[in-house]
């Protein structure tokens, strides 16, 4: 027999079963003996696993008076022929539902405790009683979730549908974090009566969420996950839920999975951390502390070894085409081992075989919403044949290129990340003027890459609220630690300048935010810019930390010139300019690229193509920004 056809033969049993339970009713209505039925006791030898009101009586301690009260409910509810019984002794058609002073002076050992607050009928909301009576008068009827359950129909209850989510099977889970998952199995067991919380710290929400479900399957029971953000407001609303969810927790069976927000533990959500019952598993960012048994378990996102051999089991046979390029997956992007079977397992292009472009484009793609509403995405263009500088700086930036592209066989294989991973992030600090091709040699770093690049707008970062400034980095560094992102901090002299002396609680405060950028970009692991029109007022701490520095020097007039030869696109329509006078002009790239778009809209306006008069207007426009007028002799020949 398989598994659907026992599911169905149970029920049918359980069926019977409850039809036997109500027959036996009636003989006690009827003043019969209350001996168990012929059809109870056939159908409950026919059971291979006990009838759902055996469990719940189990489960909630009934007496046996409090078993026929529930079963008499039921009955009303299930039964016409006991419904009526029911309301002609009671005094008429009218009534639907039982008093207890009815079920008291008809059911053998009967006690008025019954109906008390503390015990199971009203404490797990087993039974509701009728509103605007006496307690002995009221009606009882039965919960609608416990009636199902008495049928054979095991739901969770609709009043935690719109807080709790079904979670999934955990059908992708790294060796680490389901190592981690047992572990919490024997933390739970080891206190059955009253087991402590399984919290699972780190950045990786889904692989906390497939570690808990791994540990409550493994327990036999079935994982739901509630959310914080979504509690309701302390008060009747949470002490109700911690009811319900406990009578859950029994029927299903369910285990839970508290899930802390962003915006950490409310008092709300502590208040109902220290009161939901076990197995409870906690899941959040930072390390939680609470006045209940706690183990914590460390679940990060996996490190690059174990990726590649996610990806390896997520690809298949395909990941022999793109072996070479697993490494750099798995060094560049953190991912959860559930977006890695989720993106492994889509087709590539057209429906065809995935390839290794594919692959790094949808990785790409999974840190790109959370960081757009932190910061700007800058729409990369340029390359190398773009950007003008001497050797030396080129130099340094294709090995900041080549250290970002072979961090795994480094860090990993060679085992420099065998002693920790902090320091291990590759940052640079790019210092010039205005102008000079900071931004332009990010743009190069992220299209050689095949990274996205992301400028960070200081605005929105620097706060002058205490702990603002560090709760806005903190949530640029966690967006960015899906990798896939090149981090600029533009012009970011204002938020990484010198510590100053401590003179009063703000130059305190001050130093703490520079003090935790630094912790962030030492543990950061991806690529971070830092750029500077100052490189003297960068704090000396700060520059050590920082593996490459690369200056950009102002433009010579060789330098100049070339970046002349190359401003305008091929499809621009140009006549009689000449570059080596141009050069002339002392200004930086930046300059050069804005004098060569208002030419071009000069020239445009005129239908003409742009030539050294429409330069020379523009250059005197550009001049007029600056407040800088130019000299004869750097406009001298040009018409």
């Amino acid at each position: 027999m398989n598994e659907k056809q026992a599911k169905l033969s149970w029920i049918d049993s359980n069926q019977a079963y409850l039809v036997g339970e109500f027959e036996r009713l009636k003989g006690i209505l009827r003043a019969k003996a209350g001996a168990p039925a012929a059809e109870t006791e056939a159908a409950r030898v026919e059971m291979e696993s006990p009838p759902a009101i055996d469990w719940l009586s189990q489960f909630f301690g009934l007496s046996k008076f409090e078993r026929d009260v529930l079963l008499l409910c039921a009955g009303v509810e299930m039964d016409s022929e006991l419904a009526a019984m029911c309301a002609e002794a009671q005094g008429g058609a009218q009534r639907t539902c039982v008093t207890f002073a009815y079920a008291s002076a008809t059911l053998p050992g009967a006690h008025w405790s019954a109906l008390a607050p503390p015990r199971p009928l009203r404490r797990y909301r087993l039974v509701e009683l009728e509103a605007g009576r006496g307690l002995a008068e009221a009606g009882v009827r039965i919960n609608e979730r416990i009636l199902h359950y008495l049928a054979g129909i095991n739901f969770l209850d609709s009043r935690l549908r719109h807080l709790l989510r079904e979670s999934p099977a955990a059908e992708w889970i790294s060796d680490t974090h389901k190592a981690a998952a047992a572990q919490a199995v024997l933390a739970f067991g080891s206190d059955p009566e009253n087991p402590p919380v399984a919290h699972f710290c780190g950045d990786d929400a889904d692989g906390q969420e497939d570690a808990a479900e791994y540990a409550a399957r493994a327990m036999g029971r079935q994982l739901f996950t509630l959310n914080a953000d979504g509690l309701p407001a302390a008060g009747h609303e949470l002490d109700e839920l911690v009811v319900l969810w406990e009578r859950e927790a029994l029927l299903l069976p369910g285990s839970l999975l508290f899930q802390c927000g962003r915006a950490g533990l409310t008092a709300g959500a502590r208040h109902l951390l220290e009161r939901l019952p076990g197995p409870l598993a906690l899941g959040s960012r930072e390390p939680v502390r609470l006045d209940r048994p706690l183990v914590r378990f460390d679940l990060d996102k996996p490190r690059p070894p174990e990726q590649r051999r996610l990806w390896e089991k997520a690809l298949g046979p395909s990941a022999v085409a793109i072996n070479g390029a697993l490494d750099e997956l798995a060094e560049q992007f953190r991912l959860s081992a559930r977006t890695i079977s989720s993106t492994g397992s889509r087709p590539g292009p057209g429906g065809g075989p995935v390839t290794a472009e594919s692959l790094w484009s949808a990785c790409r793609s999974h840190s790109r919403p959370r960081l757009e509403d932190l910061a700007q995405r800058v729409a990369v263009s340029a390359g190398w044949g773009d950007l003008v500088l001497a050797e030396p700086q080129v130099r340094t930036l294709r090995q900041i290129a080549s250290q970002v592209r072979h961090r795994i066989t480094v860090y990993e294989d060679w085992g420099f990340a065998g002693k920790g991973r902090r320091g291990l992030g590759v940052s640079a600090l790019f210092a010039g003027e205005s102008g000079t091709g900071k931004t332009m040699a990010a743009e190069v770093l992220a299209g050689e890459l095949g990274l996205d690049l992301f400028r960070i707008d200081l605005s929105a970062v620097v706060s002058k609220y205490i702990g603002e400034t560090e709760k806005n980095l903190r949530l640029v560094f966690d967006a960015a630690e899906e990798g896939g992102v090149i981090l600029l901090f533009d012009e970011a002299d204002a938020l990484f300048g010198k510590r100053a002396d401590v003179k009063d609680s703000h130059d305190r405060y001050a130093n703490i935010e520079v003090s935790y950028l630094l912790q962030r970009m030492e543990a950061y692991q991806g690529l971070a810019i830092l750029t500077t029109n100052l490189k003297s007022s960068m704090d000396r701490a700060f520059q050590r930390r920082l593996r490459f520095a690369v200056n950009f020097p102002f433009p010579d007039a060789a330098q100049r010139e070339a970046i002349w030869r190359r401003v305008f696109p091929p499809g621009t329509p140009t006549e009689g300019l000449d570059p080596s006078k141009l050069a002339q002009l002392n200004v930086t790239g930046g300059n050069i690229r804005n004098i060569a778009i208002n030419a071009a809209f000069l020239a445009a306006e005129a239908k003409k193509p742009v030539d050294m008069g429409h330069l020379l207007h523009a250059a005197k426009l550009e001049a007029q920004k600056m407040e800088r007028p130019f000299s004869e002799a750097e406009v001298r020949g040009w018409i």
